[in-house]
């Protein structure tokens, strides 16, 4: 039991010794002193006391039966409970071998019999003193570690606060892009629609108007076959029969060109999605189609630039559950970044793109704990030829702002956007692989169907 600390309280002491006149002489000392002592004749009770009360110091004989002092001492001292107790040692043995094994088993002093009073509460009050101060440093150890911890935590929650800030930052620049390039490729859209619909519905009447006038000409050729000198003159001018081939060519061009340009717009409609930001079912096919023909200026040849080969190996996919509009994004983001990567690579310049269905994976979101089961994922690979990147840089890739491309030709989001909507609204994952001088490679997956209620926007 701990002895009670009051105002006047000089110290608790521990007094070990076989021989009772020394033992009684001890605390008569201490006790005028104003020490509170607990006497024990031996070694064992010695170790029972010391672990009951927990003294301030220990005053320890070392030649006594059953167990000595050495002992007593090397015992407490590996007990954690008793191991920071001083322990002075008061012995008639006075060679110095044993004063050395003294302090070797963890004394903090020695003092030799016959003692003197005044050395002896010396010695006490200074090893008191040290064991105050030492406490009194150690609480205000602990209390700077405590202080470093709640720094620690403080500047963590600056540090989480900053990137939720930097991640709003994303999804309002996001937010803002989409919906300005919504609106510009709606806008777009309907002012081509128009005309083009105008050109393509009235093909088919130009070609029935022509028809009709070369079996006029056909009809005149029959009645007058002799055709007056103007006539011919003319009609060798125009060589009426490539005339009359040509146009038909000229006619299945522009139909060919009308429906390429009405694929356009139908693709341009497709990608924005403007109405239709939340979870619908998606072709991913069609999808990956859609933004490659918006991206097709850049991947044919045009001046010194080579043509980039684009080697689809699509699977069998069922339709996908999610947010099209924002996947169509990730589409764009990664076909962009692989064209990007060819900049300086010479023939052949080539991007596969893959998809396959995977089995139930144990993907789970950093918002949920609840994992995705029972559901197969759908696996879209995006692969270039081009320099690869070293792992400095790839395990950088996905940060916020970071980008190799110069000044002026990235902001560094595409790819943080697109982990974001792939991992935390898809609760899918992305990855990359790349090696220096052969290519990389971003593999994205996503479940077939996504649950609404498990995602928190």
């Amino acid at each position: 039991m701990n002895v009670r600390k009051t105002n006047n309280y000089k110290g608790n002491i521990l007094v070990v010794d076989d021989t009772p006149q020394n033992l009684r002489l001890l605390v008569s000392i201490l006790q005028k002193q104003g020490y509170e002592v607990r006497p024990v004749p031996n070694g064992k009770l010695a170790l029972s006391g010391a672990r009951g009360f927990l003294p301030d110091l220990i005053l320890l004989d070392i030649m006594m039966p059953e167990m000595d002092g050495y002992e007593v001492c090397s015992q407490l001292k590996a007990d954690a409970r008793t191991k920071n107790i001083p322990i002075i040692f008061i012995s008639a043995i006075d060679e110095l071998v044993d004063k050395v094994k003294a302090f070797e088993v963890g004394g903090v002093d020695y003092i030799t019999k016959p003692f003197q009073v005044e050395e002896v509460l010396a010695r006490v009050e200074t090893h008191l003193a040290l064991q105050r101060l030492q406490k009194s440093l150690q609480n205000k150890n602990d209390e700077l570690t405590k202080a470093n911890q709640y720094l620690q935590k403080s500047n963590q929650d600056l540090v989480d606060t900053l990137q939720q800030l930097q991640s709003t930052q994303e999804e309002l620049i996001q937010s803002k892009k989409m919906a300005a390039l919504g609106h510009l490729l709606a806008g777009i859209a309907h002012e081509i629609n128009n005309p083009v619909s105008f050109i393509y519905g009235n093909i088919h009447i130009a070609r029935g108007y022509f028809k009709d006038l070369l079996r006029l000409v056909e009809l005149y050729e029959q009645i007058y076959p002799h055709p007056t000198l103007e006539i011919q003159q003319l009609a060798d001018e125009m060589d009426l029969d490539f005339l009359v081939k040509d146009w038909q060519k000229l006619m299945n061009s522009m139909q060919v060109g009308a429906e390429r340009i009405c694929e356009i717009v139908h693709s341009l409609q497709s990608f924005s999605r403007r109405d239709e930001a939340g979870i619908r079912a998606m072709d991913i096919h069609a999808e990956i189609d859609n933004t490659l023909l918006l991206l097709q200026h850049r991947l044919r040849a045009e001046g010194t630039r080579l043509e980039i080969q684009v080697i689809k190996d699509y699977g069998q996919l069922p339709l996908v559950t999610c947010y099209a509009s924002q996947l169509n994004q990730v589409f764009m983001n990664l076909l962009s970044n692989a064209i990007d990567a060819l900049d300086n690579k010479t023939s052949p310049r080539i991007i596969t793109i893959s998809t396959s269905l995977s089995q139930p994976s144990k993907i789970t979101s950093d918002k949920e704990t609840e994992p995705i089961s029972n559901s197969q994922f759908v696996v879209i690979r995006v692969a270039d030829n081009g320099l690869g990147m070293d792992e400095a840089v790839k395990n950088q890739i996905f940060d916020p702002f970071f980008t190799t491309k110069g000044v002026g030709n990235g902001t560094g989001l595409g790819l943080s956007i697109s982990y974001q909507i792939v991992v935390e609204k898809h609760l899918g994952q992305i990855s990359c692989i790349s090696t220096p001088g052969q290519g990389t490679e971003f593999i994205v997956e996503i479940p077939v169907h996504l649950v609404a209620n498990l995602v928190k926007q």
